[in-house]
């Protein structure tokens, strides 16, 4: 093997070392070479987090409402405070109790009910409309673990 040593000079106008320099961090690469980040991808677009229907129970001025749409004895074992029951199972006879301009994130016990109920208000012409992903099972684990999980 054989190695070979160079001796350099300093540069003085070298905007790195020099005298006066200019460059005194490192550049984003990514946004110097104009890639855009990619959005987090939270899976489905039609869903939504319990931290979303957190703030939409908290924040009167977002103009959500959220809707449960598990069965009455689910109901009964573990809810969230102020949030009505309308369950799926009556959905097709009482649709027309929602108005189909407003925001709504429907939740059930996992998330796969609302996804249903989403679904059907959507061929209803509802076009605000958000499943909550994980549904009360999420809500337990990640808002409040008073509610109890079944």
């Amino acid at each position: 093997m054989k190695f070979r040593e160079l001796k350099l000079r300093k540069d003085p106008a070298c905007p790195i070392c020099g005298e006066h320099p200019t460059i005194k961090e490192l550049i984003d690469y990514e946004t110097f070479c104009g890639i855009v980040p990619e959005p987090e991808n939270n899976g489905n677009p039609d869903e939504v987090t319990v931290q979303d229907m957190k703030k939409a129970l908290d924040d009167p001025s977002l103009h959500i409402k959220v809707v449960d749409v598990r069965e009455p004895d689910e109901y009964e074992i573990a809810k969230v405070a102020g949030v009505p029951l309308l369950p799926l199972s009556q959905l097709n006879e009482r649709f027309t109790e929602l108005d189909p301009n407003q925001q709504y994130y429907l939740h059930c016990k996992a998330g796969v009910r609302s996804m249903k109920a989403l679904n059907f208000l959507r061929q209803q012409g509802f076009k605000y409309v958000k499943s909550v992903k994980g549904g009360i099972t999420a809500w337990s684990d990640e808002i409040d673990r008073n509610v109890p999980r079944y």
